[in-house]
């Protein structure tokens, strides 16, 4: 019999669909994961080597081009992630709504000078037993993932300015304290992975079908349909270029 107070990692086979929710509008939990959460990050593959970037992001439950719900972000078209989706659009996001730490554990640290993971049990501090309390008790403790296909706007577009001038209000800081007192961004303060001046590219992905993952190892997939069915690409182009005919 399972113990409930120590749940194993993984208690279910996932390889296939599980639970699925099918709706017109997203999860709920998947709304409030994108809405409170900071960052995501972006996987990208080139076809043999996977990539991942840790992004500043703008969740949108729709556009004025796009009925969907959008994740808009941007990328500097010299970077990796950039060439990754030239040749690949396909994607993978992460978002999760907690404060990540790792606890202590109960393992014995019998060399003395371990440094790897997990670290010794002696080592918590303070801080880091704050963020274990806002983990547990304040935080919802689940994650989602995000699979479709990434898509650039056309530069100079309208649907390209609109988005980006959307990113920019969502990543312009207010003035804000972090938890031991210091000033974290100035009034009007970007954030430093957010670049918008110069030679950049917008992306946006449609949030139409994922996963949800909780703590215990409990997984629901979802899918986002609307009355004709399920969600197409915005575009029968794949960034800007027509699929090729077999």
């Amino acid at each position: 019999m399972t113990d409930s107070l120590n749940p194993p990692l993984s208690y279910e086979d996932s390889a296939t669909t599980t639970h699925q929710l099918i709706a017109t509008t997203l999860p709920p939990e998947v709304i409030s994961c994108l809405k409170n959460s900071r960052f995501l990050h972006l996987a990208t593959c080139d076809g043999l080597t996977p990539h991942i970037s840790l992004m500043s992001y703008t969740y949108l439950p729709s556009t004025p081009f796009d009925p969907y719900p959008t994740i808009i972000m941007t990328t500097n078209p010299s970077s990796r992630k950039t060439n990754h989706l030239l040749t690949n659009p396909q994607v993978s996001l992460l978002v999760h709504d907690w404060v990540s730490h790792r606890p202590p554990t109960r393992a014995t640290n019998h060399s003395g000078d371990r440094e790897g993971s997990p670290p010794p049990a002696a080592t918590r501090s303070s801080l880091a037993s704050l963020l274990l309390n806002l983990n547990t008790s304040a935080l919802s403790s689940i994650s989602t993932t995000i699979t479709g296909s990434a898509r650039f706007l056309e530069p100079g577009s309208e649907e390209e300015s609109w988005c980006k001038a959307r990113h920019l209000e969502n990543n312009t800081f207010e003035e804000e304290m972090s938890l031991i007192g210091r000033q974290q961004h100035q009034e009007g303060q970007r954030r430093p992975s957010v670049s918008l001046d110069g030679d950049v590219r917008v992306v946006t992905v449609r949030a139409s079908e994922g996963r949800i993952a909780d703590w215990k190892g409990g997984v629901r997939d979802w899918r986002v349909v609307t009355e004709d069915g399920p969600a197409q690409p915005a575009s029968e182009l794949v960034n800007g270029v027509p699929p090729s005919s077999s």
